[in-house]
């Protein structure tokens, strides 16, 4: 007894041991800024309004709500509460967490079952002794409990393995659900300019087509050249067929919004009107330090890297030795009486250890393996983070260029709008021809198209942006630890 309870001792502090790696993420380097170029803390001055970039800032929950649309608010509630991919990925979360529960259970308690026996037999016989043959029943009751200790910590380590998956799949929840609130943003602030390029595009048409027919006339009155008259009839025959690509491109955009929202594309949502949109003034930056903590893809890979670890000591533990005991206790007999009194009492009490020798190279070769995918684990840690700050590099990077655009090409249709404004008021003078106006309203209408997209381009952006910098790091990590803490 003094052996075996020395066996036990030596068991237990050699699976208090660290068997695996503690799945820590390696130490990633610190830039001082996330571009190549620091960070302008305003933006340009676009539309009358520049965009202030706050450093050291925590990221904005619900930020699309900084746009100032109701509509848009709206959208973004719906998709969030009726969106079957949300749906799907939050069940999975649900079935993870009880499999998390069923084997934290089955793993580290004890299992007792119950079961019932009553069979009637027909055995052969001693000739010289009796009968042939032997007609009997056999009643059999009985509670059995079996225990494995864990004492290498296989099972804890199992465990950990699983929770941490449980985490990556929260995370990646999280990480869907902020995708899919950008997604929406972007694709009604995409249907909204491509349903305003297509009123600016169908008004040059009609444009074009005047001086087409203006063309037509003045060839038949000899004061224009048959050249003129083909080049106004290829140019609005060039910009008519624009339009078929730019409705298709806006009708697509709608089908996809909606689908987006959980509704079938006919019932595709009403455009938003781009100019009632806000462009949010003040842009959180995190810093990088931070962005490991709130971005959830790198959180996921954190979690990812945490199983791997525990993995690596489970193949370890495998290789140790094992130790279960079991017990059963019950009742058994030829008839009922005999099965109920006391003579019918049956009972068992065994322990069983065993250790691997000899598995042909196949404990050391999982162990091998584990080792393998860990070390992979990390560098995909490392790469995820260095692809969050190439993310959030080339956000900030759009975005400058955008309001830079997006001022000179508002700055172009402002100059144009003044100069259609004055050939208008000249034609109603009589002081130039009216062709003459047609062609200053298609230089300011080409410019208001880039400004449309300049724009848009911006707004975008931006909501990209706010996807890029994460989730506030107290949610995120409250949801965690509450997934690892379930069972």
């Amino acid at each position: 007894m003094n052996r075996t309870y020395a066996l036990i001792a030596v068991c237990a502090m050699l699976g208090a041991c660290a068997l695996g790696p503690d799945g820590k993420p390696p130490a990633m380097p610190q830039p001082a800024h996330y571009g190549a170029q620091p960070q302008a803390e305003l933006s340009v001055m676009a539309e009358g309004a520049s965009q202030r970039f706050v450093t050291g800032a925590t990221p904005v929950p619900e930020w699309w709500k900084l746009y100032r649309s109701d509509a848009l608010n709206a959208l973004v509630d719906e998709g969030l509460r009726a969106s079957p991919n949300l749906a799907a990925a939050d069940k999975g979360l649900v079935a993870a967490r009880e499999q998390l529960r069923a084997q934290v259970g089955s793993s580290l308690l004890p299992r007792i079952d119950a079961g019932g026996q009553a069979t009637r037999q027909r055995g052969l016989g001693i000739p010289e002794a009796g009968p042939p043959t032997v007609l009997y029943n056999l009643f059999v009751g009985q509670i059995q409990a079996q225990y494995t200790f864990d004492l290498f910590g296989a099972a804890r380590y199992e465990n950990a393995s699983l929770a941490a998956q449980v985490d990556q799949q929260a995370f990646q929840l999280d990480a869907a659900r902020r995708a899919l609130a950008a997604n929406i943003v972007t694709g009604a602030i995409g249907a909204a300019a491509l349903h305003a390029q297509l009123d600016v595009t169908e008004r040059l048409v009609a444009l074009a087509n005047d001086d087409a027919h203006d063309a037509e006339r003045r060839y038949a009155l000899g004061s224009a050249s048959r050249a003129d008259m083909l080049a106004a009839q290829q140019n609005a025959a060039s910009l008519a067929a624009s339009l078929p690509g730019l409705s298709a491109q806006w009708l697509a955009t709608r089908h996809a919004l909606a689908v987006l929202l959980g509704r079938t594309p006919d019932r595709a949502p009403d455009d938003l009107d781009l100019t009632g949109l806000t462009v949010p003034s003040d842009v959180p930056v995190v810093l990088p330090s931070e962005l490991l903590r709130t971005r959830p893809d790198i959180q996921a890979a954190d979690s990812a890297l945490k199983a791997a670890a525990a993995q690596v000591g489970v193949a370890t533990a495998q290789m140790f030795p094992s130790l279960s005991i079991s017990a059963s206790m019950g009742k058994g007999g030829f008839d009922w009486p005999t099965a109920l009194s006391g003579a019918g009492a049956l009972w068992s009490v065994g322990a069983s250890l065993s250790q691997p020798i000899f598995h042909g190279g196949a404990l050391r070769a999982q162990r091998r393996a584990a080792i393998a995918t860990y070390d992979a684990a990390v560098e995909q840690y490392r790469q995820t983070v260095l692809a969050a700050f190439q993310n959030v590099a080339n956000t900030l990077a759009a975005l400058e260029t955008d309001s830079e655009a997006l001022a000179f090409a508002d700055t172009a249709s402002s100059k144009a709008r003044d100069v259609s404004a004055d050939a208008a008021a000249r034609v109603r003078l009589g002081a130039i021809a009216p062709r003459a106006a047609r062609g200053s309203e298609q230089q300011y209408l080409d410019a208001r198209l880039s400004t449309i997209r300049a724009s848009s381009a911006r707004m975008s952006d931006t909501a990209a942006l706010f996807q890029a910098m994460g989730s506030p790091v107290a949610s995120a990590v409250r949801d965690a630890q509450q997934v690892s803490k379930a069972p």
